[in-house]
């Protein structure tokens, strides 16, 4: 086939994908001949069109003379964008701005939730920094009073835990710094499972006078390294899906439950691998049937391994580039704040 005909079929599919996510009405092709310069006849798009039907690209909704695109429409259409689009000076000031705000941890994950909403006008999910994948940067021994400790737990992933540990024995202020050397031996710069397990054998290995104190400070800070399932996701901007109800056919209510019971978003989040790397998947292409209707873009942050992975769900007629671009931008802040911390 000749590849000047498939190249202007191309730009005839992205016309149809254009027209529709920006008005939400079927395509036709006076409006294409009107709206783009093609240079080619309302004829030649006819049979453009006609070809794209064919190739189950774009479809005829029954009421209506226009086209819309499929899902393995949009999907030729994201195939082929071959290069993030950067976002404006202005838009990337106000990000770094509003995220460098944030306090703590959970102030960063909130934040970014709301700037991804309201740069994608869609329902946006981040997955708290997994446990598993960070590292301990430092623990802070504080003693309360003679029988009681508060044990500080700092990961490079910006997450601070604080534990009040009483303590069945009086300690006096030479112990407790032998204490904080024992127990920083065993997790300063450790991933949180290798410092886990050092931490069980400290009972056992540590000097005869400390054991007692020991076990009850071991068993707080295994608790304490084990994953929180209950914390995992932050979820924003729910109020987007409600708005473009007419994109959802049937009914909103499946996209709605996936995201409450958070499992099935929570899967799709957990399995970006690399930090920076887009993966949409478009309407049929979710295994997750309640997702079918919609499309699902996520991205891991951090660098390198990812610390977590953060995203959008929103209906299959989105503006995919922008989406991209913006999850994309929105990542790179995030990682650059929790790791340079």
């Amino acid at each position: 086939m000749n590849t000047a005909a498939e190249e202007r079929r191309f730009a005839v599919l992205r016309a149809i994908v254009a027209d529709y996510v920006s008005t939400q009405e079927p395509v036709g092709s006076k409006a294409i001949v009107d709206r783009h310069n093609l240079g080619v006849s309302s004829a030649t798009v006819r049979n453009d069109m006609a070809v794209l039907e064919e190739d189950g690209l774009i479809a005829q909704p029954h009421t209506s003379a226009g086209r819309i695109p499929t899902d393995k429409g949009y999907r030729q259409i994201v195939d082929r964008i071959s290069e993030v689009k950067p976002l404006s000076s202005p838009e990337k000031k106000a990000v770094q701005t509003f995220l460098e705000g944030a306090v703590d941890l959970d102030d960063v994950l909130r934040r970014s939730v709301r700037l991804l909403a309201q740069l994608t006008r869609q329902v946006a999910v981040v997955q708290y920094p997994t446990l598993t994948r960070s590292t301990i940067r430092h623990l802070e021994v504080v003693r309360l009073t003679p029988a009681r400790l508060m044990l500080v737990l700092i990961t490079d992933s910006g997450r601070v835990d604080q534990r009040v540990v009483d303590l069945g024995d009086v300690l006096d202020e030479a112990d407790v710094v032998r204490v904080r050397e024992l127990l920083g031996n065993a997790l300063n710069g450790r991933k949180l499972v290798e410092a886990s397990a050092a931490v069980a054998e400290l009972p056992e290995t540590a000097p005869e006078d400390l054991r007692a104190v020991l076990t009850p400070l071991s068993t707080v800070l295994i608790e304490t390294l084990v994953e929180h399932p209950e914390e995992r996701m932050v979820l924003g901007g729910t109020a987007n899906l409600t708005r473009n109800h007419a994109d959802f056919p049937g009914s909103l209510r499946p996209v709605l439950e996936a995201l409450e019971e958070q499992v099935v978003v929570m899967r799709l989040l957990a399995a970006q691998q690399e930090s920076g790397l887009v993966t949409v998947r478009i309407g049929e292409e979710n295994e997750a049937e309640d997702l079918r209707s919609a499309s699902v873009v996520t991205i891991g942050y951090g660098s390198g391994t990812p610390l977590g992975g953060m995203g959008i769900v929103g209906p299959t007629r989105m503006d995919y580039h922008g989406t991209i671009s913006a999850v994309h931008a929105v990542a790179r802040y995030v990682g650059e704040i929790l790791t340079g911390r």
